[in-house]
């Protein structure tokens, strides 16, 4: 059924011990209650017990056809609800590869903080897997049996990240066609990931802030308050007590989100972990291919250790892929040096830019960053 109107008075069982009921068997129907003889008290008791609404009878039928079109579209809400968490919640990888030193203190802190509920902000470049941090912290801890929802708020418009994660009803905003639930909500009883949380809004900031003080949010244009129970993990590459300095990050959230802080570590600072990350890729990508797992010569491996990783994993994953596409049968020392690091073709060094980083901004400050390294090397005065 998509609604239930049910009578308070009933021969047998009375309505309050049907909606008792009910609640256990089906607790996502709307249950509407009407009655002749109730009074207010009846009704805020039918509404505690999880009834949608209260109508006294003769029901006056506008207020009837408006209260069950809302129920209508709450009992929709919830359907899509339950998909869109079932379709977040498709297996993704948590696997995180490596045995050194630096692998291995993160594993520990993994294991330490994922059992609790305390708050964690994952802090690293980018690149480096701060979202694989997150789901593998979401798989040993108690919410694993619910989802783990993501958002990267730094591919959100400023304008529409409060709609994003605290959803909006039907009218809120001129493209706001019907409600929609938000990530809070999508998340409830599971885990909230909000990836690049310096680049959120200071309105939003706010917002969240909120939520995480009193555990309820309330949808862009709403009024009511709903109660959500979520873990949240924020991850950023930016100095947040820098970004606080600035005005664009606030100190109070914070201080809430960084009950536990971990580091990622750069992929330069785990070389001795290229040969595992190598073959992990190399059997991923050749499965995606449908191909026969290539192998890497030891000498490509040490070629791959000799260089600079300023795209992390990220990085290394895409040289990979490329040289399963390029190189022989088992990739060579050659096959490095002339499809990955050839520095003297100028096409081969944008395509390499272009796969370390995301956008022109981390391009420029990669290029200046260089430019600032040789000329201390050189001390020479450039003009």
């Amino acid at each position: 059924y998509d609604i239930i109107i049910l009578d308070i008075k009933m021969p047998k069982m009375d309505g309050m011990e049907t909606l008792e009921r009910l609640q256990k068997l089906k607790p996502d129907i709307p249950v509407l209650m009407i009655s002749g003889h109730g009074t207010i008290y009846t009704a805020v008791d039918a509404v505690k017990k999880g009834a949608y609404d209260f109508i006294q009878k003769p029901p006056d039928l506008n207020r009837l056809l408006i209260t069950l079109r809302n129920a209508m579209d709450r009992s929709t809400l919830i359907t899509e609800k339950k998909v869109l968490q079932k379709r977040i919640t498709t297996k993704q990888p948590t696997t995180i590869v490596g045995k050194s030193k630096t692998i291995k203190d993160l594993f520990d802190t993994i294991e330490r903080v994922a059992p609790t509920e305390a708050r964690i902000l994952i802090m690293g470049k980018n690149g480096t897997g701060k979202e694989l941090v997150a789901r593998k912290i979401h798989s040993q801890s108690k919410r694993k049996d619910n989802p783990i929802i993501e958002v990267n708020c730094a591919a959100i418009p400023s304008e529409l990240i409060e709609s994003e994660l605290f959803g909006h009803e039907k009218g809120s905003f001129t493209s706001a066609v019907k409600q929609r639930i938000g990530k809070f909500e999508l998340a409830n009883g599971g885990t909230l990931f909000l990836d690049e949380i310096g680049d959120m809004s200071l309105s939003a900031q706010a917002k969240v802030l909120r939520a995480l003080q009193e555990n309820k949010i309330t949808r862009v244009g709403g009024e009511k308050e709903i109660k959500v129970n979520v873990r949240v993990i924020a991850a950023t590459n930016k100095n947040l007590k820098e970004e606080i300095k600035k005005g664009k990050f606030r100190e109070d959230l914070y201080h809430r989100l960084a009950v536990i802080i971990i580091n990622v570590p750069p992929l330069n600072d785990r070389l001795e972990d290229i040969p595992l990350l190598v073959n992990h890729f190399s059997e991923l990508i050749c499965n995606e291919y449908n191909i026969p797992k290539k192998e890497f010569t030891a000498g490509a491996i040490k070629e791959l250790q000799s260089q600079e990783w300023t795209g992390n994993i990220r990085e290394l994953r895409n040289v990979v892929e490329r040289l399963i596409i390029l190189g022989g049968k088992a990739v060579s020392k050659t096959d490095v040096q002339k499809f990955v690091f050839n520095k003297t073709n100028q096409n081969n060094l944008i395509e390499q830019l272009f796969n370390k980083f995301d956008n022109i901004d981390e391009v420029k400050q990669y290029i200046e960053e260089q430019y600032y390294k040789l000329k201390e090397k050189t001390k020479t005065k450039v003009y």
